[in-house]
Formats: structure tokens, C-alpha cells, sequence
């Protein structure tokens, strides 16, 4: 196995950069081709199926989705090419602990469609800081929000996605991510047995995995060891490299910013035909989260084993000459074992559906960003601007977020220690708690503010800036090197910062509401969890404003499309009933995924 690994490594000369022992042959290449000939007919499908050229149909693909294209999107969009090799280099260098990021998606999946979601669509909005601007009123928190929001887009989403994929990527017309979510998990399952069957089977994968050690080495060190709680997901609250404490309770902060409150997820279940596809939409999603644990973070612990001397390396001078980065190179993982395992023909379809969940997922980062900077900050600047300047301005944007981002990749690469999951959530944690806070107060308690929303933003965002650029200061020490930061980053871990972050924005926003005069109850009618109307409501016989999206939404459950015309669309954007059978149907399924989910967690806890 060693023999292998070294022969492997005889072909990874060029600092820098990468360089597979496999290379391309004929077949991949006729593979990839026919791949997004085939991909590129569906956009051009898809495109024709929805107006484009409208506001509407640019931005929300004619809010006529079913729930499994829902579903599937919301996987989609959250497991772009960034994430597969971010996923398996963490299980590569720390195990499967990292499985809780996907896993506990369920719950806040679930919280979306049956909590968020109905506020969201009986207050007419589509955009999150849009919901903010009518819960509090005043402009300045929906401004603030869409900058932070197009600024984790940057350093979390955009320049991530670019990193661990190629910057040939154009925005897409239509859903061509269909196709490739299917086709995903069909090849990686193909590659998934491959590679159990290189090392003997699931039994064996403990065993091996601790056994794979670097044959280069730092002198007097134990960080070329493999964790000895690898296999295990909860972990010391104080030593763990994913404290369970963490993992349970700041985890679950980030991911109800991630799934409730981000504009590129929510967005997926707006377009909804009603809120039965909503919620059967994040049921499915919520199944195909449970994959990954099986089909990229084991994968990336296998190509430790099969390929210690590469995934493992800790010398920086050897790291170097193997993938270009001095502080690791656990994020070869993936793409290592893909190349090496996969026969040709299969390879170059593996290959062509990375580059493809890489096109969906950055299309749909570059959709809402769009939709962003254009409905809350350039309308706002050009009260008068027609649909074809925002169509305009909105392509743009995604020019400008590709180049900035292309600019924050050199700092993105030798953050963390070189694992790029883990840079992918430090960033979030220091940005993302407040918004969490002040989200959670406005949907569930009415006395919130928009002073107190205001002033708490303000504090977390402070105080996860101060703690940010602590972090870019003073990153992790590479192997060997005394770790010298400051205890603010040295002994608080980045998921506990959040919880302290989270409670301190929820203080100030509580104080400084309790401190200033109470909403109107007028401002409140179908903006919180306890004033949501119980009834459908009527149709209305005014128009729509021309800056809103108020006219290209659904009908209720069960109307067809052509029927949109006869009733109003304001009224429809805004139904919140469901078939009773279906809405059985949904929350037997919720019940179900959850003891799925409990059970997963306890077996590998």
C-alpha cells in the first residue's frame, strides 16, 4: 500500500499545484463532452420554459417549483464542488465528527419549511433583508443585511466554490443541476464501493485509517497521527478538534443562519408552488444530507489511507512540492482518490459532474446575490430604475463577486490549517450568530424593535470582526510550531464563539427593545409566528408595486399555472393554506426523518 502511495507521489513534482498519476484518456474526454452537451440542452429547456428577460422570472424561475426539484436544489446548493473536497479533507485529516455539519441540517431544515417559511410567504417578501425592513421598518437593516449577506457570499461561498473547482464558470441559464444531482450521487457511489473495496470493507476502515501515518515527518511531534476518536462524532468539549458542546449547540446556530435565514437557500423554498412543496422539498433535502457521511467524508478517510504520504503530509517543505500549500494538503483527497480509482470513461464522468455541481452551486450563490444588491441596495439608490436595468445591474454584480472573490483566495488557501470545511465555518461563525439572533426575536417575540434589532447587529458584528481579524493575524500554527495565539482564538473555539456571539447580539437586542417604545401592532399582522392569519386571504383588488415580485408567484395548492391570471397574485403570494392530507403526509415523513436521523446519531456518537 505504501509502495503505492510512493509511486503516486512520483508524479506530484510541481509545487503549487496538483498533478494526477491517471491522465485523461479518450473516453473521459468524449464523456465530459457529451456530459454538458447534454447539460446545456437542459438549460436551454429550462430556460424556455420561464420568461427570463422579467424580474421574476430572472430571479425565482416563475415560483412554480414541485418539491422534488425543491429538494434537490436545496442539496444541491449546498454541496457545490467546495463542499465535497471541504468534506472529505476534513474527514481526511480529523475523521467523521465533521458529519455533524450535514446531519444536524435537518432540524433547521425542518424549522424552515414548518416555522420560517409560512412567515415568509404570508408577508409577501422575497428577500431576507426585505422580511427585516417590514418586521422593523427603516432602511438601515435591510442595507446592512444585504452587504453582509453579499460579503459571506465572498468569503465563504464564492471564492471557496473557485478554489476547489476552475474560474470557467458562467452563470447558467435555467435548473441544469437536475441531472448532475442524480448523476452525482449515482458515480460517487460507484467510487464509494471502489474504494471500500481497496482497503477490505467497512470493518477495516478504523483500523487502516489509524494506521495511515506520512513516512515524512516533524521530529518530536504527534501531528502526522490520526485522531484516535476518528470514528467517533461527539467529542471532548475541551480538547476535540469538533467539541460535541459546539458541534450540538453552536452548530445549530449556524445552520438556522444557513437554512432559515441565507437568501441563497430560502430563496429555493419561495419559489414553491405552495407550502406543502415547500416542506416536502426540505424533507427530501434532509435525506440526501444523510449521504454524505457514507459517500464523500469515508471516501476522504480512505484516500488517507490509501495515500498517507500525499493527504497526510504535515512536513511543510514536502506539503509544498505536493499540492502547493505549506500547512496541508488534506483537501487533495477527494480529487486524489477520484483520479486514482476510477477506470476511464467513469473518471471523466466523475470529473464532469464535479465541474457541474460546481455550476449549479455558484449559479445559485450568483442568483441571489443578484437578486440582493439589486431589490435592497441599487433600488434603493435608483427608486426609478425600470426591469431592464435591474436585469442589467444584476448580472453585473456577478461579474464583480467573481473577481473579489478571486482576490480573497490566496488568504482562503492558507487558512485553518489548510482544511478548508473548517475555514468555511470559522468564517460563518464569527459573521453569521447575529443575524441568527435577530431573526429568531423577530419571527418569535413581537416586542422586538428596530432599534434594538439595530444596535444588536452592530454589536455582533463588531465583536465577530475583532475575533475574524484575530484569526487572519494569528492563524493556526503549522507542525511543530508553538501555538502562540491569543486565548481569545487558543483556548475558545470557533463553534463556542458563536453561542457567546449569538447570546450577546440577542442581550442587546432584548435591552435595547425593552428600552425604546414597542412595534405598532399594525406592523406586526403576518410578521411573526403569533400573528400569522389563520385564514386564506382575500384576493386584492390592487395592483402590485412595480419593485416588488408580487406578480409572479404561485397559486394556492393544487392551481395550475394558467390560472395564476385570474386571481390576484398578491393574494396568492401570500396563502398559507395546505391540503389537510398533504400536510398529514408532510409531517408523518418530518416524524419519520427525525428518527432516522436520531438513530444515525446515536450509532455513531
Amino acid at each position: 500500500m505504501k509502495a503505492a502511495a510512493e509511486e503516486t507521489m512520483e508524479g506530484n513534482s510541481t509545487a503549487g499545484s496538483f498533478t494526477p498519476a491517471q491522465q485523461f484518456s479518450v473516453a473521459d474526454l468524449v464523456v465530459v463532452v457529451v456530459y454538458f452537451s447534454l447539460n446545456v440542452a437542459v438549460g436551454i429547456w429550462s430556460s424556455c420554459r420561464v420568461n427570463r428577460n422579467t424580474v421574476s422570472g430572472y430571479f425565482l424561475a416563475g415560483r412554480d417549483m414541485a418539491w422534488w426539484p425543491i429538494g434537490a436544489s436545496l442539496f444541491a446548493s449546498s454541496e457545490g464542488s467546495g463542499l465535497f473536497i471541504g468534506l472529505a479533507g476534513t474527514g481526511a485529516a480529523g475523521g467523521i465528527a465533521v458529519t455533524g455539519f450535514e446531519w444536524n441540517a435537518t432540524y433547521a431544515l425542518l424549522a424552515l419549511a414548518w416555522v420560517f417559511v409560512p412567515v415568509y410567504i404570508s408577508s409577501g417578501i422575497v428577500t431576507m433583508p426585505e422580511y427585516l425592513q417590514r418586521r422593523f421598518g427603516g432602511e438601515r437593516i435591510r442595507m446592512y443585511l444585504s452587504g453582509l449577506s453579499l460579503l459571506l457570499s465572498i468569503f465563504t461561498k464564492i471564492s471557496t466554490d473557485l478554489y476547489s473547482g476552475a474560474l470557467f464558470v458562467q452563470v447558467c441559464l435555467g435548473w441544469d443541476l437536475y441531472l448532475s444531482t442524480v448523476l452525482m450521487l449515482v458515480v460517487t457511489g460507484l467510487y464509494t464501493i471502489a474504494a471500500f473495496n481497496e482497503i477490505g470493507g467497512y470493518p477495516n476502515l478504523e483500523e487502516a485509517y489509524l494506521k495511515a501515518v506520512p513516512s515524512k515527518i516533524v521530529p518530536n511531534t504527534t501531528c502526522h497521527l490520526p485522531r484516535a476518536d476518528a470514528m467517533h462524532l461527539f467529542r471532548d468539549p475541551v480538547s476535540g478538534d469538533l467539541p460535541w458542546t459546539g458541534m450540538t449547540f453552536g452548530l445549530s446556530i449556524m445552520a438556522t443562519w444557513y437554512w432559515c435565514t441565507d437568501q441563497v437557500i430560502v430563496q429555493r423554498s419561495l419559489s414553491a408552488k405552495n407550502l406543502s412543496h415547500a416542506k416536502a422539498g426540505s424533507i427530501l433535502a434532509s435525506y440526501l444530507k444523510m449521504l454524505p457521511l457514507f459517500v464523500i467524508i469515508m471516501p476522504g478517510m480512505i484516500s488517507r489511507v490509501l495515500y498517507p504520504d500525499a493527504v497526510a503530509c504535515v512536513d511543510p517543505e514536502e506539503c509544498t512540492r505536493v499540492c502547493g500549500a505549506a500547512v496541508g494538503c488534506s483537501n487533495i483527497a477527494y480529487p486524489k482518490l477520484v483520479v486514482e480509482l476510477m477506470p476511464s470513461g467513469l473518471r471523466g464522468l466523475m470529473i464532469a459532474v464535479m465541474m457541474a455541481a460546481l455550476m449549479s452551486s455558484l449559479t445559485s450563490i450568483f442568483n441571489s446575490s443578484s437578486t440582493l444588491f439589486t431589490m435592497d441596495i441599487w433600488r434603493k439608490l435608483r427608486p426609478g430604475a425600470g426591469e431592464r436595468e435591474l436585469l442589467l445591474v444584476g448580472r453585473v454584480v456577478t461579474v464583480v463577486l467573481v473577481a473579489l472573490s478571486v482576490v480573497w483566495i490566496p488568504i482562503l488557501q492558507s487558512s485553518s490549517g489548510g482544511q478548508l470545511y473548517v475555514y468555511i465555518q470559522a468564517v460563518t461563525s464569527y459573521l453569521a450568530p447575529p443575524v441568527t439572533a435577530v431573526f429568531v426575536l423577530a419571527v418569535f417575540w413581537p416586542r422586538a424593535n428596530e432599534q434594538g434589532a439595530f444596535w444588536g447587529l452592530m454589536v455582533g458584528l463588531a465583536l465577530g470582526l475583532a475575533r475574524m481579524g484575530l484569526e487572519l493575524a494569528h492563524p493556526v500554527p503549522r507542525c511543530g510550531v508553538p501555538d502562540q495565539r491569543p486565548w481569545l482564538l487558543a483556548d475558545i473555539h470557533y463553534l463556542h464563539f458563536a453561542v457567546l456571539l449569538c447570546a450577546a447580539t440577542g442581550a442587546v437586542v432584548v435591552g435595547g427593545s425593552l428600552l425604546t417604545p414597542p412595534p405598532p401592532p399594525a406592523r406586526l399582522k403576518d410578521l411573526t409566528w403569533w400573528t400569522l392569519s389563520q385564514e386564506s386571504p382575500e384576493p386584492s383588488v390592487d395592483p402590485p408595486s412595480q419593485g416588488h415580485f408580487d406578480g409572479s408567484c404561485s397559486a394556492a395548492a393544487g392551481t395550475q399555472q394558467p390560472a395564476k391570471a385570474k386571481g390576484s397574485p398578491s393574494a396568492a403570494l401570500r396563502d398559507t393554506t395546505e391540503r389537510p392530507v398533504w400536510a398529514r403526509v408532510c409531517g408523518i415523513n418530518a416524524v419519520v426523518l427525525m428518527c432516522i436521523n436520531i438513530f444515525c446519531y446515536a450509532y455513531f456518537a
